[in-house]
């Protein structure tokens, strides 16, 4: 190694090139040096110093160098330090690289170049298909060289780093540099120190605008700070960070970002902005669908600046975290900022679904009682937002915080509310109402008290061990650790429950607003009835019936739920759950039966209502997640046999203005009484109208979806075409329909997680389920597809099975066997070609595990696979009429109790309630029984 950094002359250079002796992977030229000559740094790498008076040296070296064989193998990097180079020598140079392809980094440090140099090197770059970087340091190439450059790599395609450093390209060099930019998709490092930050602009610009791959990194040497960075894009995380820019260039930056798909992290932190900026950020908040996170900290940003960027936040979809914390806007500014995060009316929507995290505030920042109201109304309404942070605030008193905790006692959104610096959290009753809100409220995850009174005096201690408590008992479901990587999306169907009793005439109503809602319907349409002759009358709709419409990308069903009384045990497995996409029209006549003009009393009618409201109120309280309150509309109907002065009519509204009262924060009671004639299509124009827009607001309030619930549906329905239409689906089927149709439910190798995959399409079909989409239970091993098949032909069929007819058993149960035989002869009775249908997709079992799992029947001894089943809801005391004590022996001894609901006015135990508590009760004396025989074996 010694030998290796012995100094030798340069006729040794010469001579160890031509007998090509040397293995080099680096090669370094110092020029204008006091001696001449060269050593080997290491067993790779040589470095050669020319004197001023050994210059033709260079010349040949660099010829020799072109000629070599062996050397040209091995050879890599070329330095170039204080080089004043000749034309000829850089024609050298490009007969090296012309002939070396396996040089792949060339750096000149302090040197100089004419135009006409610069020139032959632009040349050989153009030409040049090898080279990975290269690099300027302090060697002035300025506006033409950068030009000359840019001209080049419009060219060349193999070029992956271009640094210039400590020079001055100019605003014209680098405009040159950006249209390369806008030409050239291979370069990946562009690294430019430049004496000015204008040359910023264009090519941060450039990047943005062409959505290019490039990182880049722009330094200023402005004012003799040679430390001073002005924009940095780093693709790897798709960050942008400007720390330096005039408002104009700041302007040209938000245009090239409206389209952009690179940047998912935007930081301005510390540039000062104006509302001239903010009005052009405005349009890229508007189109820009990849920003995840903008940071606008101390920007001076003002009232107008902050109305711009809240202007945006309406139609954006796809922000996450805005930090607007150290600017200098006042309470009118957050008002505007939190508007669009508020609701202001039951039916009016949040504007703003997908924005998760704000933060605010600063000793500039004058939140003022404006300001204070809206941060009220947002945290009362909100139903996204998991992040607010109000930093270093001066302004709200003790009392507005203790206001603040008080609004997040019901939300369910938030998690973590940050207060850091805010002097007025201090005092026993804001701890207190801290407390509090965290003993109602568990889904706080954390509260962040520091630098204020509070955290000071050692008080927060308490708060933060509570937080520890709620973190311990919290549970999350299953699907949400499964699907958590998955994108959400607004859902896109919706369904509306058409509930009343018998004869409201539920389904010429929907008939009606079937019609509005074709396409094809022609204008005469409008005005002319759909007529239901006597028999269909007397007939009536049997059975629950679902219909479906389509309005522009969404779906609305029309669930109508029997009137019935032998069906009102079905009603509550119908009942929507997991905030989904729902809500309620009470449908009641206005006459006692259609055929007649005998007119309902208003005490009728408002029993019809009153019983509806309470149905709904009790299922929603039992609903797993209720993220908004039930919307229910009433509509009366033969509202054209009625006299418009007629006093019950007056009579009838008032009634229902006091239930109206009577159920106000229970549910959303629409303030229209629709009457119509459900036979006219005209007639119901108005109400739906009310589906159509109520439809809208419901899908954008209730919880978003996985995307890929929306997704499925679709392929769903393509998979029902391709399959004559069958109503229901194997999970085998669903399983392959996964690995085929639909990536992110895929097995890609033998090494993967197929029982994680596997949870992953249940979580999936669970949340169809949820929604109204399919019918799914897991281990059923089936889908249903075809809801209102399934209601309409199967529930309604296994609702008035005669059991007890046909079964030999005279103790009230029935074998699986049987029961079978019961389904079939049932299904098989009906209409030609029904059974068939039905078992083709089903089998006996399957709608007997069905019916388990819809709490319709239940196993005599659990632990016994062939027990006997008890089906409630179809023993014959039950159907059409009130239950009650059969007494029928002396024998007979019976006990009761009395059950009903302690809100009684508003909830009662419905008619589903009953099956389920008869199968509940029978599992305990089950148990009492079996547990006595234990004994008992025991003490003989």
């Amino acid at each position: 190694m010694a030998s290796n950094q012995k100094f030798r002359d340069l006729q040794w250079v010469l001579r160890a090139f031509e007998t090509e002796s040397l293995n080099l992977h680096s090669i370094s030229f110092y020029l204008s040096q006091p001696v001449s000559g060269c050593y080997q740094e290491t067993e790779n790498s040589m470095k050669i110093n020319i004197s001023t008076d050994c210059l033709e040296y260079f010349s040949r070296i660099l010829i020799m160098l072109g000629a070599a064989k062996s050397t040209l193998l091995s050879l890599r990097n070329l330095e170039f330090h204080c080089v004043e180079w000749e034309l000829q020598q850089v024609q050298n140079l490009g007969e090296l690289l012309d002939s070396n392809l396996n040089i792949k980094q060339l750096m000149f440090r302090r040197n100089r170049f004419g135009e006409d140099c610069l020139s032959e090197f632009s040349d050989a770059l153009k030409r040049n298909g090898a080279i990975k970087e290269v690099m300027f340091s302090e060697s002035h190439i300025g506006t033409v060289g950068a030009t000359l450059l840019a001209f080049a790599l419009k060219v060349n395609d193999s070029l992956e780093e271009l640094q210039i450093w400590e020079d001055s390209i100019g605003s014209k060099g680098a405009e040159e540099l950006s249209k390369m930019i806008e030409a050239n998709s291979m370069l990946k490092l562009l690294t430019i120190f430049d004496s000015s930050s204008i040359t910023a602009t264009p090519l941060i610009s450039a990047v943005l605008a062409r959505n290019r791959v490039m990182e880049v990194h722009v330094w200023s040497g402005e004012s003799g700070d040679k430390n001073s960075k002005v924009v940095e894009f780093v693709p790897q995380n798709s960050t942008l960070r400007i720390y330096k820019i005039d408002v104009s260039g700041a302007c040209r930056v938000a245009c090239a970002l409206g389209m952009n798909s690179t940047v998912t992290t935007l930081d301005m932190t510390g540039v000062r902005l104006k509302s001239r900026w903010a009005k052009e950020f405005r349009w890229v908040l508007e189109q820009n669908q990849t920003l995840k996170e903008v940071t606008l900290s101390k920007t001076c940003l003002k009232d107008k600046g902050v109305v711009y960027v809240a202007a945006g936040l309406f139609k954006n979809r796809h922000l996450e975290r805005l930090h607007l914390d150290g600017n200098w806007f006042s309470g009118l500014g957050v008002e505007h900022l939190l508007c669009p995060l508020s609701r202001f009316s039951a039916l009016q929507c949040q504007a703003n679904i997908t924005l998760r995290s704000v933060t605010f505030g600063g000793s500039r920042t004058k939140i003022g009682r404006s300001g204070f109201a809206a941060i009220l109304q947002m945290l009362t309404t909100n139903e996204t937002l998991t992040r607010l942070a109000i930093v270093d605030d001066q302004s709200m008193r003790p009392d507005d915080i203790f206001r603040i905790f008080k609004s997040l006692e019901k939300n369910a959104s938030l998690r973590c509310l940050s207060l850091q610096g805010c002097k007025g959290v201090r005092g026993e009753r804001v701890l207190q109402a801290i407390m509090e809100t965290l003993q109602i409220n568990p889904w706080i995850e954390d509260i962040d008290l520091a630098r204020t009174p509070l955290h000071n005096t050692g008080k927060a201690d308490a708060i933060y061990q509570r937080l520890g408590q709620n973190g311990k008992t919290e549970t999350e479901p299953a699907e949400n650790d499964l699907l958590k990587d998955m994108p959400l999306t607004e859902p896109k169907s919706c369904r509306v429950f058409f509930c009343g009793q018998e004869y409201a005439g539920k389904a010429t109503l929907c008939n009606s607003i079937s019609q509005n809602f074709s396409s094809s319907k022609l204008p005469y349409i409008e005005q002319v009835k759909t007529l239901v002759n006597p028999v269909e009358q007397a007939v009536r709709t049997v059975g629950m019936k679902i219909k479906t419409f389509k309005d522009e990308d969404k779906k609305i069903s029309v669930w109508n739920l029997a009137g019935q009384h032998e069906f009102y045990s079905l009603h509550d497995l119908m009942f929507p759950g997991h905030g989904s996409a729902s809500f309620f029209l009470i449908i009641s006549s206005l006459f006692r039966k259609p055929s007649n003009r005998e007119p309902k009393t208003p005490m009728e009618i408002e029993e019809d209502l009153q019983y509806w409201l309470r149905f709904i109120v009790s299922n929603s309280k039992r609903a797993v997640q209720q993220c908004m309150l039930p919307n229910v509309a009433v509509v009366l109907t033969h509202h054209d046999k009625v006299n418009q002065t007629s006093q019950n009519l007056q009579a009838t509204v008032n009634s229902i203005q006091k239930l109206r009262d009577k159920f106000n924060g229970y549910v959303d009671f629409y303030p229209t009484v629709f009457t119509v004639d459900a036979r006219s299509s005209a007639s119901v124009s108005k109400l739906t109208h009310h589906i159509r827009k109520t439809s809208k607001t419901v899908l954008q309030r209730v919880p978003r979806v996985y995307q890929l619930c929306n997704d499925l549906i679709q392929i769903l329905s393509d998979w029902r075409s391709e399959n004559y239409n069958k109503p229901a689906m194997k999970w085998k089927e669903f399983a392959e329909i996964c690995q085929v149709k639909v990536p992110p439910l895929r097995i890609r190798s033998r090494r993967d997680n197929k029982e994680k995959i596997e949870m992953r399409r249940r979580a999936v079909a669970t949340c169809l389920h949820h929604i109204g989409e399919v019918i799914y239970f897991d281990e059923l091993g089936f889908l249903i597809l075809d809801c209102e098949w399934f209601c309409g032909e199967v529930l309604s069929r296994l609702i008035k099975l005669e059991v007890r007819r046909q079964s030999s058993d005279e103790n009230g149960f029935i074998s699986r066997k049987e029961l079978e035989k019961i389904l079939r002869g049932s299904f098989n009775s009906q209409i030609p070609g029904m059974g068939s249908k039905v078992f083709e997709n089903l089998e006996a079992n399957d709608l007997i595990k069905m019916m388990m799992k819809l709490e319709l029947c239940y196993d005599q001894d659990p632990s016994d696979p062939n027990s006997l089943l008890l089906i409630p809801s179809i023993l014959e005391e039950g159907r059409g009429k009130q239950q009650k004590w059969q007494l029928g022996g002396a024998d007979c001894l019976y006990a009761g109790r009395h059950l009903q609901c302690d809100d009684s006015s508003h909830m009662f135990l419905t008619p589903g309630f009953f099956p389920r508590l008869q199968e509940r009760v029978f599992l305990v004396f089950h148990k009492l029984l079996h547990h006595e025989n234990i004994l008992a074996s025991e003490v003989f």
